[in-house]
């Protein structure tokens, strides 16, 4: 009798300090974990249109050459756009401060005049290398982060339908097809939600350019493309983009600023109550308040880098758990059609 207690002690006592020990590497691999869900959610969404220059002959591993070429264009064409024009409205910005242009009253003027005075305190070169040298790292570090995913999400593309046989080899055969279609049906959600949050910000970037040219807002382009790529940051985004897009009408008038209030909060009225639900539909089917409570966990749990994973990480958790729930409560075992 005290050496059957004595053993379940043990074993309840080794399989505690394993799930501390397995939740610490988890903790310790999070930049991994997170790199390998978005080159996941990349997988997912390139997949369909490799599978469909696939069954028109072009292999697999030229159509996802072709969908990082395009993804390669439009991120060129996008800097192609807006450098040039961000270099010469910056200094068309430092050139009316130095020259006093607006008048010592002007708003504008006293915010570039301010930004000027910063400029001529660049302090000397020695304490400028070590700064320098750490950005470098950084950007290493962030081009070695970007190779990864794009090597992994191709892998992935290759290897998925293998790695699905070999898991399901490995569940009891009574729960294979629940396992499988819920494998299917979160990867179709991801692939889904990250093909329409692209062409969301596409959409953004370009309505909202144009109409921050039309109101005559210094650095328009910049602040159009901005908020676009903000819209990858779930709540906080459109708050973001607003806030830029005042501070930067601030600088002309308040007529400005109040017009680009406007643009920014209509174009996401617009967006919730029509473009939302025809672009996104149910890619992730997740109620606002889920959302929120997604984004705001992850930001401070993991931190602020992580919050545009929130979003499809919430996705994933909540799939899993209505298929638990399903099954413990004797539904059909069988949650999306199976197309082979």
């Amino acid at each position: 009798m005290e050496t059957a207690i004595a053993r379940r002690t043990f074993v309840v006592a080794a399989l505690a300090v394993a799930t501390v020990a397995g939740a610490l590497a988890l903790w310790r691999l999070r930049l991994l974990i997170a790199l390998l869900l978005l080159a996941f959610i990349l997988a997912a969404a390139m997949r369909p249109g490799v599978e469909a220059l696939a069954r028109r002959r072009v292999p697999r591993p030229a159509g996802v050459a072709l969908h990082y070429l395009a993804l390669a264009g439009l991120v060129a064409f996008g800097l192609w756009l807006v450098v040039p024009q961000t270099v010469d409205q910056l200094e068309a910005a430092v050139h009316t401060a130095r020259t006093g242009a607006h008048g010592n009253g002007d708003l504008g003027h006293r915010i570039l005049s301010g930004l000027a005075g910063e400029l001529r305190h660049v302090p000397p070169l020695g304490h400028v290398v070590r700064p320098a040298l750490a950005l470098t790292t950084k950007a290493i570090t962030i081009v070695a982060g970007v190779v990864f995913v794009l090597a992994s999400a191709a892998y992935w593309i290759f290897e998925r339908d293998r790695t699905q046989r070999l898991v399901l080899a490995l569940v009891p055969e009574g729960k294979r097809v629940v396992v499988r279609d819920t494998w299917d049906l979160v990867d179709r959600k991801l692939g889904s939600y990250l093909r329409g949050v692209l062409a969301m910000v596409c959409f953004v970037s370009t309505v909202l350019s144009l109409a921050f040219w039309q109101i005559g807002l210094p650095y328009w382009l910049l602040l159009g493309m901005m908020a676009g790529i903000v819209e990858l940051l779930p709540v906080v985004g459109p708050l973001v983009a607003g806030a830029g897009a005042v501070a930067a009408g601030l600088t002309v008038s308040w007529r400005t600023a109040a017009l680009a209030a406007v643009a920014v909060y209509g174009l996401r009225l617009v967006q919730d109550y029509v473009l939302g639900p025809r672009v996104l539909g149910h890619a992730v089917e997740l109620a606002p308040l889920v959302v929120l409570f997604g984004v705001t966990a992850v930001g401070l749990v993991f931190g602020a880098a992580y919050v545009p994973l929130a979003t499809p990480f919430t996705a994933v958790v909540v799939t899993v758990l209505e298929v638990l729930l399903r099954e413990r409560r004797g539904r059909p075992a069988k949650v999306v059609p199976q197309r082979r």
